[in-house]
């Protein structure tokens, strides 16, 4: 295992977070944030699926967690920190295992999400790609 600190960065829509690992007691930080005060719920579920996959391959416990997140949404911004964190252990640890099991867990936990925005069409509003004028015949 490696004992220096490793810093990565995972983004998910609009949300960029940057998360640095250390050796350390286990504390995980989102935004100088201890992570069981997190809220919503569901969000914190998102961020803590890949240490919870990685329990099997490393000692969590042993490794501090600082993530700093911005931008997005709270839905966005936690697929953005599960991202880092993924990315982050796989680094830190340098096991190809754990970095298979994201793989198959989850693809976007280390991959990220390829999807991007769709163009504007040329003449339509600035409401959307799709967008066009309502017709009114009466």
């Amino acid at each position: 295992m490696v004992t220096d600190n490793k810093q990565v960065s995972g983004k998910r829509k609009e949300a960029i977070a940057r998360a640095t690992l250390r050796p350390g007691t286990g504390i995980i930080r989102i935004n100088s944030m201890i992570v069981a005060n997190y809220t919503p719920v569901y969000a914190k579920q998102k961020i803590m699926q890949p240490l919870n996959i990685a329990k099997e391959f490393c000692d969590v416990s042993k490794i501090d967690i600082r993530v700093t997140v911005s931008g997005g949404g709270f839905m966005g911004q936690a697929g953005a920190i599960a991202n880092a964190i993924a990315r982050g252990l796989v680094e830190y640890t340098g096991s190809e295992d754990l970095h298979a099991t994201y793989l198959k867990a989850d693809r976007t936990l280390i991959a990220g999400d390829h999807r991007q925005t769709e163009v504007h069409k040329p003449g339509q509003s600035s409401k959307g790609p799709r967008h066009q004028r309502q017709k009114s015949y009466r």
